[in-house]
């Protein structure tokens, strides 16, 4: 496979190695300031940047005929996803690539499911991250959100943190007079992240 990364701050790096060490070739780099390789030769895009210009990065990935896996939150998706239906198929967005954090998605669809019946029990969202992440709150913690309140649990609150390094902790909290049930990611680090946007860009590679 042959990869474009958009995007070369700490993740791009880890994408780099992690790729190199599955077979595949980094054939083309964009940084906020350069670029270099050759970006005709790559068959995929893995665009971790910024929200302020993600959206620009993914469209001229996709007009170039290029798969695209984004992993960079706090832009409109959504509205890009209507406003561009005919890219349907020809990329992929997630707010978080991690394959832990996307079993936390299910535990938590799940969770919500089977106590929708019971308001006693009360969600709450609580997200960690380093001081550089961005977007306040998270994809991640945006996603678990919608997940619960698809299950009429209206405005789950969301507390934020942002402190040191830390690269991602997601906890959600069900509580009543009786009892509490918590469920909880924490990253150890942003390779589990980077590994699944590299598991991503194969499958749609390969599909």
């Amino acid at each position: 496979m042959k990869i474009a990364l958009i995007g070369y701050g700490k993740m791009g790096h880890i994408i780099e190695q992690l790729s190199l060490q599955r077979g595949h070739q980094i054939v083309y780099i964009a940084d906020v300031d350069s670029e270099k390789g050759n970006w005709d030769e790559a068959e995929v895009a893995i665009e971790f940047s910024t929200p302020a210009t993600a959206q620009a990065n993914v469209e001229r990935a996709l007009r170039a005929g290029k798969k695209v896996v984004c992993g960079t939150t706090g832009w409109d998706v959504e509205g890009f996803k209507q406003n561009h239906p005919e890219y349907n198929g020809q990329w992929i967005w997630k707010s978080n690539f991690s394959i832990g954090v996307n079993v936390l998605f299910e535990l938590n669809k799940t969770l919500a499911q089977y106590l929708s019946p019971y308001p006693q029990y009360q969600p709450a969202i609580e997200e960690i991250h380093h001081i550089h992440k961005l977007d306040k709150p998270s994809g991640t913690a945006k996603t678990l959100a919608e997940e619960i309140e698809d299950n009429h649990h209206p405005h789950i609150p969301i507390t934020s943190i942002r402190e040191g390094e830390i690269p991602g902790t997601h906890t959600i909290t069900w509580d009543s007079p009786e009892d509490t049930i918590i469920i909880q990611h924490i990253a150890k680090g942003r390779q589990g992240f980077a590994l699944g946007a590299i598991i991503a860009a194969e499958e749609l590679t390969n599909h």
